[in-house]
C-alpha cells in the first residue's frame, strides 16, 4: 500500500522524469566524448592532408597516406581556407551538386562550422606564413545523439498521454456504470411501492366520499410513474421518434408555471409553427423539466424565465433563459460535473444527468451559452433537426 499522497501516477511521472533527465545527461555525455574524438579525427586529416600535398605523387608513403586519409573520415564534414580565412575550395563529406549549383552553400556551411568549432590550423613548412584552416561540423552520429533525448522525451510524453487517456475511459466507463447502475436501482426500488399505490388508488375509487381528492392522487401517481420509466430508460438504448418539440415545450412551461408561483413568469418564443426532431420523448421532457427546475431555483421566488426556439441549415436551437443570480464564467464547464451545485441541499445531478441525456443519447449538445452573476443565465441545447 502507497503512503497517503503517493499514487502510482506520482511513481510513474517521477520515474519517467528521472529516465529523461538520466538519457540527456548520458547523451550529453557521450556527445562531448564523441565530439573530443572526432576533433582529433580532423586534426590527423588535415595533418595528414598537409603533408600529402608535399609529397611526390608517385611516392608509395604518399599513395597510403592518401588511402589513409580517405578512410579516416567519412562522415565529419571540412571545409578548407587559406590565411585569409577564404575558402580554397577543398571541402569533405558535403553535398558535391549543392556546391555547384550553389554558389554560397560553401559560405553558408563555413559560417555554421565557426559557431559550432574551432578550426584546425596547419602551417604550410615550406611558407612559413602561410597556413591553411580546416573548419568542421558535427557528423551524422552525433547529430543524432545529441537529438536521441528528444525523442525518447516525445516517447514518454505520448506514452504518458496515452495512460492518461486509457485512464480517463476507464474513469468514464466506471461512471457510466455508476449512473445506469443508480438509475436502474432507483427505478426498481420505485416499483413495488407504485404498484401498492396503484391499487390503493383503485380502492378509494370504490368510495364516492373520495371523489374529491382521486384526481389529484392520480396525478401525483402518474407523476411517480413517469419519473420512474425514466429512470429505468437510463442506460437502455432510447427509441427515438420523429416530435414536433414545440408542444413538448409547452406542456412542460405549463406544468412548471403551476408550481412556480405569481411572481414568476415563464414564456415561449417559437420562430415558426413546428420543429421537427429525432427524440425519446420523456427524456426530453425531463432535459426541458431539469433546466426550468435549475432556473427556478436561481431567481429566489421571483423573476422571469424565457424559452426561445429557432432553426438553421442543420440544427435546432433552445435557448433557456432566466433573470437569476448568475453564473461565474469559470463555472461554465464545471455546472455539468456531478456533485456541482450551489444549493445547501441536493447532490447536484440534474445538470450532469442533463447533459448525459442530450449528448450521449441524442448527439446534440448543451452548455452555457451566455452568463453574468446577478442578472441571469442562458442554457442552449443544439439538436439536429429533420429534414
Amino acid at each position: 500500500m502507497f503512503q497517503k499522497g503517493i499514487t502510482a501516477k506520482n511513481i510513474f511521472i517521477l520515474f519517467a522524469l528521472l529516465v529523461v533527465v538520466g538519457s540527456v545527461f548520458f547523451s550529453r555525455y557521450l556527445s562531448n566524448r564523441l565530439a573530443i574524438v572526432e576533433k582529433r579525427k580532423v586534426e590527423i586529416w588535415a595533418r595528414s592532408q598537409s603533408y600529402l600535398s608535399k609529397s611526390n605523387g608517385n611516392d608509395q608513403e604518399a599513395l597510403a597516406l592518401g588511402i589513409f586519409i580517405s578512410a579516416s573520415n567519412n562522415d565529419i564534414p571540412i571545409i578548407e581556407t587559406d590565411e585569409h580565412d577564404k575558402t580554397t575550395g577543398n571541402f569533405k563529406n558535403l553535398d558535391s551538386q549543392s556546391v555547384k549549383n550553389d554558389t554560397q552553400y560553401l559560405q553558408r556551411k563555413l559560417e555554421t562550422f565557426r559557431r559550432e568549432n574551432k578550426p584546425i590550423v596547419v602551417q604550410i613548412q615550406a611558407h612559413p606564413l602561410l597556413e591553411n584552416k580546416y573548419y568542421y561540423g558535427e557528423s551524422r552520429l552525433q547529430r543524432q545523439l545529441r537529438y536521441f533525448p528528444l525523442a525518447q522525451s516525445l516517447v514518454l510524453v505520448l506514452f504518458f498521454v496515452f495512460i492518461l487517456m486509457v485512464q480517463r475511459a476507464r474513469n468514464r466507463n466506471t461512471q457510466n456504470l455508476l449512473w445506469v447502475g443508480m438509475a436502474k436501482e432507483t427505478a426498481h426500488q420505485l416499483g413495488t411501492p407504485l404498484s401498492s399505490l396503484e391499487g390503493w388508488v383503485e380502492l378509494l375509487k370504490e368510495y364516492p366520499e373520495n371523489a374529491a381528492i382521486i384526481p389529484e392522487l392520480q396525478k401525483d401517481l402518474n407523476r411517480l410513474m413517469l419519473i420512474s420509466d425514466r429512470f429505468g430508460k437510463i442506460g437502455s438504448s432510447p427509441v427515438l421518434e420523429q416530435k414536433d418539440i414545440v408542444p413538448q415545450i409547452d406542456e412542460m412551461a405549463a406544468y412548471m408555471r403551476r408550481r412556480a408561483g405569481g411572481k414568476i413568469t415563464i414564456t415561449c418564443q417559437y420562430e415558426q409553427p413546428n420543429f421537427y426532431v429525432n427524440i425519446s420523448p420523456p427524456l426530453f421532457d425531463w432535459v426541458i423539466e431539469n433546466l426550468l427546475k435549475n432556473a427556478l431555483d436561481a431567481m429566489n421566488g421571483k423573476g422571469a424565465i424565457h424559452l426561445r426556439v429557432k432553426q438553421d441549415d442543420k440544427n435546432i436551437v433552445i435557448d433557456i433563459a432566466d433573470t437569476g443570480k448568475g453564473i461565474a464564467h469559470d463555472q461554465f464547464a464545471k455546472v455539468f460535473e456531478p456533485g456541482f451545485t450551489t444549493k445547501k441541499r441536493g447532490w447536484g445531478l440534474g445538470l450532469a444527468l442533463t447533459k448525459r441525456i442530450v449528448e450521449e443519447y441524442h448527439q446534440g449538445k448543451i452548455f452555457v451559452h451566455a452568463s453574468e452573476v446577478g442578472k441571469g443565465t442562458t442554457f442552449r441545447i443544439v439538436l439536429r433537426r429533420v429534414e
